[in-house]
């Protein structure tokens, strides 16, 4: 399966080049901290060298021992794993589910860091996100500046012009879920070309197309809406670099538009799967449009800080998306996070991770409603837009699958096919 796939050849990858990335700030560390940098990092190197052998040789899951404080839950989940009736007693590296696994790995990641002061606040995938960000700058000047055309004369657009846009900007916020850089464990994920040409010849690649349901929710809130309630869409991010500029697009069509009042980010609260958005890479992404030397781009920027600034956009992170729970366990571990949600018009969730989160990363059958298995978790009206990374995909028509993978074998891991798929919830 693709997962063993994962966890024998792309996750050793990762963890190597994390661990070359702090060799390669030996200098800096020794300048910033002196001695004390140095130590720590050959501290956090030692500990990610282990790690690497204990995921090879499929060693045991270890509980957490670190004070932070995600450990408890980590390691009451830890428990559940070796309970469960059908499962092996003792959950190993190549011996559990593919998703907590991962997870793991990459709260170990953090771990090393963590337990490593004075470099305990390092982020380790800082520089593959800023060079994503800097090698997509074609794609991100193209859209920059389409979005900024549009703007000139968004007033005088009616609705059917108002829907083209919408559908236009959800593509690329869709495809922009490309460039990520876990899947490609660390190797250069940029998107090069402007992502608006390709758009029509991208159409057949879409497997679940709702954009008109998406379309029409939002539509409505907007006609039903009173002095006192405002219209919120919440997007939950993935990644950091071109795709998230696509969704800070998109949002900005949501507010120009009228076709909501507030717009709600979710970020990761600690460095995650190489490429997730954390609240550095948001502010820092900002600022870097802001201070561009092209015009379209910095407009954008100013904008952007403008939104933040007066309360329309928000950025939010919970610890509840770096555990390894998937979603329909959120009312119970996290309850203040799904109120939160509950207050939304329309939950966007970008990505390949949040759809296995949404779906419980089982290997359902192509055809189960995603209603079904979603398995309860209805905070708001939900839209996942995602391109497939993974072998987990629902919602589909009888057959469909079948049909794609005759003509592909590869079609649910190539990131080639994308899914635009909502629930309307209760």
């Amino acid at each position: 399966s693709f997962a063993y796939f994962t966890i024998k050849d792309r996750l050793p990858q990762i963890l190597t080049r994390v661990i070359d990335t702090l060799h390669r700030h030996k200098n800096e560390f020794f300048e910033e901290h002196g001695e004390k940098g140095v130590e720590a990092e050959k501290r956090a190197i030692s500990f990610l060298s282990k790690l690497r052998n204990e995921l090879q040789t499929d060693k045991p899951v270890t509980p957490l021992e670190d004070e932070l404080p995600d450990a408890v839950l980590w390691n009451q989940y830890l428990d559940y794993q070796r309970n469960l009736p059908n499962g092996s007693g003792e959950p190993s590296w190549f011996q559990s589910p593919w998703l907590y696994v991962e997870c793991y790995m990459y709260r170990r990641i953090h771990a090393a860091l963590a337990q490593n002061p004075p470099i305990d606040n390092f982020d380790v995938f800082k520089e593959g996100k800023a060079q994503n960000f800097f090698e997509s700058q074609e794609a991100v000047i193209a859209l920059c500046t389409y979005f900024q055309e549009l703007l000139k004369n968004i007033k005088d657009l009616d609705e059917k012009q108002l829907q083209e846009e919408f559908f236009k900007l959800l593509q690329v916020s869709l495809w922009g879920n490309k460039c990520d850089l876990s899947f490609s464990a660390g190797q250069d994920s940029s998107q090069k070309s402007s992502p608006l040409q390709s758009l029509e010849n991208m159409v057949p690649y879409i497997l679940v197309n709702d954009m008109e349901k998406v379309w029409s929710l939002l539509v409505n809130a907007k006609k039903n809406r009173t002095e006192r309630s405002n219209v919120r869409v919440d997007i939950i991010l993935d990644n950091a670099g071109f795709e998230l500029v696509s969704d800070l697009v998109l949002a900005d069509f949501l507010l120009s538009s009228k076709l909501a009042d507030e717009v709600y980010f979710h970020g990761k609260s600690i460095p995650w799967y190489v490429s997730d958005t954390t609240k550095h890479d948001f502010n820092w992404t900002i600022k870097q449009l802001g201070s561009a030397n092209h015009m379209w781009m910095s407009r954008c920027g100013i904008n952007w800080e403008g939104n933040l600034k007066k309360g329309v956009w928000v950025f939010c992170d919970h610890m509840f998306w770096t555990l390894p729970h998937d979603f329909s366990s959120m009312s119970e571990v996290a309850p203040d996070l799904y109120a939160e949600l509950q207050k939304s018009n329309l939950l966007l969730f970008k990505g390949d991770l949040n759809y296995r989160k949404l779906t419980g990363d089982r290997k359902w059958e192509y055809s189960v409603p995603f209603h079904q298995a979603l398995n309860k978790f209805h905070p708001a009206p939900l839209c996942s837009l995602r391109t497939l990374k993974s072998d987990t995909q629902v919602g589909l028509k009888p057959g469909q699958g079948e049909q794609v993978q005759a003509s592909e074998a590869e079609w649910m891991v190539s990131g080639k096919y994308g899914v635009v798929q909502f629930d309307a919830g209760l």
